[in-house]
C-alpha cells in the first residue's frame, strides 16, 4: 500500500522510486494570480509562467540592508552548536539558519514588505503562509554549493505538499556576481517534474541539508533539461530577489572566491495546498523545515 493511499491524497508526482520512469508534465499553473491581483504587471506574470522565475531590484531598501547583514551575523552567533536550525558546513562553519523569521523580528518585518508578500499572493492567488525560511550563507574560500534539485521534489516526498502551488523568493544580502556561488537556474524546468530514483533514508534531511544525494536527477535527466533550455544566473546588487517556482530546477557552485554571498530565502505555501503525510518518508521532518500550522507560522 502506497503514501498516497494511506493518507487518501493523489500522488500526481511519483518519486523516491526503485527504477527510473519517464518526467511527468506538470498540471497546475505557474501563476495562480492576474495582473490586478497585486504589484506584478500582465508581462511579468507571463515571463514568470514562462521562464519560471523572476528577477525583481530593490526588494530591500538601503535603510534595512545594514540592519539585516548585522542580523544575519547575529543568528549565526546566537544559535548553540548542537541547535538543529543551525546548519554548519563539514569544516564548522554555518551554512544556513533555519525558520529566521521566528527568531528575527527584523526578518519576520522583510516577509510583510510591499514588495514581498504582495508578490507572493498574486503569484499564489490569495492567502499563503510560510512553508520554510532560512538564511544561506557561502563565505568566502569556503562556502560548499548546492547539487542540481527541485525544491518541490522533496517537499512533495518528504513534507507530503501535495500541488506545485508554492513560490520561494530569496533575497540577496551581499552582491550576487557570476563566480561567487550565485545560484543557477534551467529556465522552463518548472512545467515538468522529474521523478527520481532512490528510497528516502530515515532522517535524510540530516545530512541532505549539507550534501544532497537523494532526490536529484540523474545526469542524462540534467543533460537533456539543460539542452532543451539552457542555464541562467541570478546576479545583482544586495536588495535584489530572485523569485522562483517550486518546481524549478536549480542549484550552484561553491565559492572559491574572497567575496561572501549571503541571501534570506522565503517559501510561501498557499493555504489551499496544506501539507499531508510525506509521500516518500518515513516521518514529518521538524516543523522548523516544513511547517504545518500557518497560525504560529506567519499566515499572511
Amino acid at each position: 500500500m502506497t503514501q498516497a493511499t494511506l493518507t487518501g491524497v493523489e500522488d500526481r508526482y511519483p518519486t523516491r522510486l526503485g527504477h527510473a520512469i519517464s518526467p511527468v508534465p506538470r498540471t497546475e499553473p505557474t501563476v495562480w494570480g492576474d495582473a490586478l491581483d497585486g504589484p506584478l504587471s500582465r508581462a511579468e506574470l507571463d515571463g514568470f509562467a514562462d521562464r519560471g522565475y523572476l528577477i525583481k531590484a530593490g526588494t530591500v531598501g538601503d535603510d534595512h540592508l545594514p540592519l539585516l547583514q548585522r542580523e544575519l551575523e547575529w543568528l549565526g552567533a546566537e544559535l548553540a552548536a548542537d541547535d538543529p536550525r543551525a546548519v554548519r558546513e563539514p569544516g564548522g562553519g554555518i551554512r544556513s539558519v533555519f525558520a529566521p523569521h521566528l527568531l528575527s523580528d527584523l526578518i519576520a518585518e522583510v516577509v510583510r514588505l510591499d514588495t514581498v508578500l504582495p508578490i507572493a499572493r498574486q503569484l499564489l492567488g490569495g492567502d499563503v503562509y510560510i512553508h520554510q525560511a532560512r538564511i544561506n550563507m557561502m563565505p568566502g574560500f569556503t562556502g560548499s554549493g548546492f547539487y542540481w534539485h527541485s525544491d518541490f521534489e522533496t517537499w512533495h516526498a518528504e513534507d507530503g505538499m501535495p500541488e506545485i502551488r508554492a513560490v520561494s523568493c530569496s533575497i540577496a544580502l551581499t552582491e550576487n556576481y557570476p563566480y561567487n556561488g550565485s545560484l543557477m537556474l534551467v529556465p522552463g524546468s518548472h512545467r515538468t517534474f522529474y521523478p527520481c530514483v532512490g528510497a528516502t533514508p530515515e532522517n535524510n534531511y540530516e545530512t541532505s541539508l549539507v550534501s544532497q544525494d537523494i532526490g536529484v536527477p540523474d545526469r542524462d535527466t540534467l543533460v537533456k533539461a539543460v539542452d532543451r533550455h539552457g542555464i541562467d544566473q541570478f546576479v545583482g546588487p544586495a536588495g535584489s530577489a530572485l523569485w522562483f517556482d517550486a518546481n524549478l530546477l536549480h542549484g550552484s557552485g561553491s565559492n572559491i572566491t574572497p567575496l561572501p554571498r549571503s541571501n534570506v530565502f522565503l517559501v510561501f505555501n498557499s493555504v489551499h495546498n496544506p501539507l499531508t503525510e510525506p509521500f516518500c518518508g518515513a516521518r514529518r521532518r521538524p516543523e522548523y523545515l516544513a511547517a504545518r500550522d500557518p497560525v504560529t507560522t506567519l499566515a499572511l
